[in-house]
């Protein structure tokens, strides 16, 4: 089992960084790095085995085209310093996630567009790759922005994994859909044989997971065995943000509110659920804490094994 970090923007809020809307987890990228840092910190300490870079909200939906031109190549940077440094400065192995975010904007796979979106994400890929263990595309929504994002990075040196964005609708009968609302399973048909070591599903309600885990492993499990191919992992970070409807804007919205019921404890019961599905990485998105991570970390992991006694 690897654990992922969690909501590093909304971390950023609770420690009092600056933070609103539009720049969301950037805005402290420029104007207070030590506190990016310090989130870095806290899910190590947490128990996260992997930590991302604060890059997500580094894209013009965020920060504007003017801004975008002139700093993203130093943000970027920077970023990917904060997290190096922070995974370096302890004893155990922690591994850095490089993010590429969506080009155009969470939830927005109607706005995507191809060339300018490979522009954008080969910018990503040469200013992160010195410090990527693996690059992560994170909160795509389409068939498109997956395919896009997985050809562009196809021949990188890091590991690469793929995190979609699921629609929150969930009922009996229903089946898991990307925002965009084309089904999972043509996603899985139109990434078979493309180059990635995991598939992810993130920033949707944990309620919806379950059912993208049970049938991604098993599509995944039979692909493989039929073609002699290495297995990719599974994994899952939910967010603790109320349904997302059409009327969601977010890059003028107020900043949202979370949902109480989403405790540690709650997660950690989701987490087990999908850990016996199949999943093999688990953390969490918008919302999820240090201390959510530190209940995944205490009860998914298996503790090490005890030295026998020497009585010589």
């Amino acid at each position: 089992m690897i654990i992922l970090d969690g909501g590093l923007g909304r971390q950023l809020k609770v420690i009092g960084a600056p933070f609103r809307q539009p720049e969301w987890s950037a805005l402290a990228l420029m104007e207070a790095p030590h506190l990016v840092r310090e989130v870095h910190d806290s899910f190590i300490e947490a128990g996260a085995d992997v930590i991302t870079t604060n890059s997500y909200a580094v894209v013009p939906f965020h920060i504007g085209d003017d801004r975008y031109d002139d700093q993203a190549g130093d943000l970027l940077t920077l970023a990917a310093k904060l997290a190096r440094d922070a995974a370096d400065a302890v004893q155990r192995p922690v591994r850095v996630a490089a993010s590429i975010p969506p080009m155009f904007g969470s939830y927005e796979p109607g706005s995507f567009e191809v060339m300018g979106a490979r522009r954008m994400m080969q910018q990503f890929r040469r200013y992160l790759a010195p410090v990527a263990d693996m690059f992560i595309g994170e909160t795509l929504s389409s068939i498109e922005e997956a395919t896009t994002y997985l050809d562009v990075f196809a021949d990188c040196a890091a590991d690469l994994w793929l995190s979609v964005s699921l629609d929150d609708d969930v009922g009996e009968g229903t089946v898991p859909r990307l925002r965009s609302g084309e089904k999972l399973s043509d996603l899985l048909l139109a990434i078979e044989g493309m180059r990635f070591d995991a598939l992810l599903f993130n920033c949707s309600q944990p309620e919806v997971m379950a059912d993208a885990v049970k049938m991604s492993r098993g599509e995944l499990d039979a692909f493989t065995a039929q073609h002699g191919a290495a297995k990719p992992m599974i994994g899952v970070y939910a967010n603790a943000f109320p349904r997302m409807d059409e009327s969601y804007d977010g890059a003028n919205d107020t900043v949202h509110q979370l949902r109480e019921d989403i405790t540690p404890e709650a997660y950690l019961r989701f987490a087990e659920q999908w850990r016996d599905l199949g999943a093999d990485i688990i953390g969490g998105c918008c919302g999820i804490s240090p201390t959510h991570i530190a209940l995944l970390a205490e009860k998914l992991k298996p503790a090490p094994p005890v030295a026998p006694y020497d009585f010589a």
